[in-house]
C-alpha cells in the first residue's frame, strides 16, 4: 500500500506540468480587474491566490477538494463505533485529493503517533508565562519556539533543489499537526484547570487524545472531530490562511509561518468571531429573563438591536450567500445530542426569525448565519466556558488547511508574494477627481 508521501509525491509530479505550462503560455490571460474599492478595501474579491485545497462557492458553501462537507464527511473512514471520521484521513485527503481507505488512514494515524511527543522545553516555555497571558498568545509562543526542530530549515542551510522543498516542508507540517492537539490542551489544563496536564493516550486517535487530554468524555471526541474538519480551511484568502501563506512565500519555514497565521486568527474580525457571538447570544437570554423568547418577542428583540445601529452577531459573510455549511453541520450535531439546551433553542429560533429580519431591514447583504453562530454553544454545552480558548480550538483546526496548502505551495514552486502598492494621488487620477496643484 502506497504511503501518504509517495502518494503526494505522485500527485505533485503530475501537477507541476500544468502550472508551469499556464505561466508559460497563458500567463497574460486576465483573469480578474482591480477597482478602486478592492485596492482601498483590502482585495475582497480579487482573485490572485491559488489554492486546490478548498473553494467556497458563494451559494453552495465550502468544497474540501472537491466534496461538500456533507460528502466529506460520509466519504472518510470513520472511527470505530463513533459518528465522525478520523481527522487522520481527512489531511491525507487535503494532501491528495483522494479519499483514503481505511490501512491509508490507519497509517497517518500510527505515523502522527510516532510524531506527537512534545519538546520538554515548549512546556517549560508556557510556565514561564504569566497565567493571565492569553491562550493564543500562548499557541503561538509554544508553535514559533519549536522552529529549531525545522527539518526544512535545516536541509535549506544544507543546500538543496527548488524541486525538493516540498519534502522537508511536509515533513515540518506533519510534525506540527501531530504535536498540536498536546500543546493547546496542555495550556488550557495549565491555564483554566487548576495546573493539572493531562498525559497523552497513544491508544487513541487525534481527536479522541485531543478530547482525552482536555479531560472531556464521550461524545465530545466527536465535537472534536467534527469541529476541526469543519475549521480546517477557507480558501487562501481569509486572513489565517493567507498570513500563513504569505509567509510561508519568503521560504521561512511552517512554525514561523503558522505562528503568523494563528497570529492573524486571534483578531476580533477572524477568529475571536465565535466567542463574541456565544456572548452576544447569552447577554440576549439574560435580557429575556434567562428563558427562550417567544419568536413574537425575539422578533421586536432583534428589531431593537438593528434600529439601536447594531448586528446580529453570527449573521453574514464576507463571500457565502446562503447558510454556511458549517453552522448546518453543527446545528444538526445540536439536534441529536442537545435539542433541549435552552441556548441551543435560542440559536435555532435566530435563525428562524433573524434572515427575514435582516431581509427586511435591507442593508446585510447575507442574512444566513455563519459557522460562529453555532459554534460556540456546543462547546459552552460541554463545559469549555472560557471564551478566550475557543481561538485555540479554531487555530487547530486552521492548521490542517494551511499547512497543506503551504506544503503544495512549495511543491510547485510558488514566488514570494508581492503585490504592488499605489499612491492616493494616483487613484484620484484614475478616478479623474485629482486636483491640479495651485500655480505660484
Amino acid at each position: 500500500m502506497a504511503t501518504l508521501k509517495e502518494t503526494l509525491y505522485k500527485k505533485i509530479q503530475e501537477h507541476r506540468p500544468r502550472t508551469t505550462r499556464l505561466v508559460k503560455e497563458h500567463g497574460d490571460v486576465k483573469i480578474s480587474d482591480v477597482t478602486i474599492a478592492q485596492a482601498i478595501g483590502g482585495a475582497r474579491g480579487v482573485k490572485c491566490l491559488v489554492t486546490d485545497i478548498s473553494y467556497l462557492d458563494p451559494f453552495e458553501g465550502i468544497r474540501f477538494r472537491g466534496k461538500t462537507i456533507p460528502e466529506t464527511f460520509e466519504a472518510l473512514p470513520k472511527v470505530p463505533g463513533r459518528e465522525y471520521p478520523f481527522v487522520e484521513g481527512f489531511w491525507w485527503m487535503l494532501l491528495t485529493g483522494e479519499v483514503p481507505t481505511e490501512e491509508q488512514t490507519m497509517e497517518v494515524v500510527e505515523d502522527w503517533k510516532i510524531r506527537s511527543q512534545v519538546p520538554e522545553y515548549v512546556f517549560d516555555l508556557l510556565r514561564t508565562m504569566p497565567r493571565d497571558t492569553h491562550p493564543m498568545t500562548m499557541f503561538s509562543a509554544a508553535i514559533v519556539s519549536m522552529q529549531r526542530e525545522s527539518i526544512f530549515a535545516q536541509k535549506y542551510e544544507e543546500g538543496m533543489s527548488k524541486m525538493d522543498y516540498w519534502d522537508p516542508m511536509y515533513e515540518d507540517c506533519s510534525n506540527l499537526m501531530a504535536k498540536l492537539p498536546t500543546i493547546a490542551a496542555y495550556i488550557y489544563r495549565i491555564k483554566y484547570k487548576g495546573d493539572t496536564p493531562i498525559a497523552p493516550n497513544k491508544d487513541l486517535d487525534w481527536g479522541g487524545n485531543f478530547a482525552h487530554m482536555m479531560g472531556q468524555d464521550k461524545p465530545y471526541d466527536d465535537v472534536a472531530r467534527m469541529y476541526f474538519i469543519l475549521h480546517s480551511d477557507h480558501e487562501s484568502g481569509n486572513v489565517s490562511a493567507h498570513a500563513t501563506h504569505l509567509v510561508a512565500s519568503a521560504l521561512s519555514d511552517a512554525y514561523y509561518s503558522l505562528s503568523a497565521g494563528i497570529n492573524g486568527l486571534a483578531g476580533p474580525l477572524h477568529g475571536l468571531a465565535n466567542q463574541e457571538v456565544l456572548r452576544w447570544t447569552q447577554d440576549f437570554m439574560d435580557k429575556m429573563g434567562g428563558k427562550v423568547p417567544t419568536e413574537k418577542e425575539l422578533e421586536q428583540a432583534l428589531w431593537d438591536t438593528l434600529n439601536s445601529g447594531q448586528v446580529i452577531p453570527g449573521y453574514g459573510h464576507a463571500v457565502l450567500r446562503k447558510t454556511d455549511p458549517r453552522y448546518t453541520s453543527q446545528m444538526e450535531f445540536c439536534q441529536s445530542h442537545l435539542p433541549d439546551y435552552p441556548l441551543f433553542k435560542l440559536v435555532n429560533m435566530i435563525y428562524k426569525v433573524a434572515p427575514k429580519v435582516l431581509q427586511e431591514h435591507g442593508k446585510a447583504k447575507n442574512p444566513w448565519p455563519n459557522v460562529d453562530a453555532q459554534s460556540g454553544v456546543i462547546q459552552w454545552y460541554y463545559g469549555i466556558t472560557e471564551y478566550d480558548f475557543y481561538t485555540v480550538l479554531f487555530g487547530v483546526g486552521r492548521a490542517l488547511g494551511v499547512l497543506a496548502n503551504i506544503t503544495w505551495d512549495r511543491a510547485l514552486g510558488y514566488a514570494i508574494e508581492r503585490p504592488k502598492s499605489v499612491t492616493t494621488d494616483m487613484l484620484e487620477e484614475a478616478a479623474g477627481v485629482k486636483q491640479k496643484a495651485a500655480s505660484s
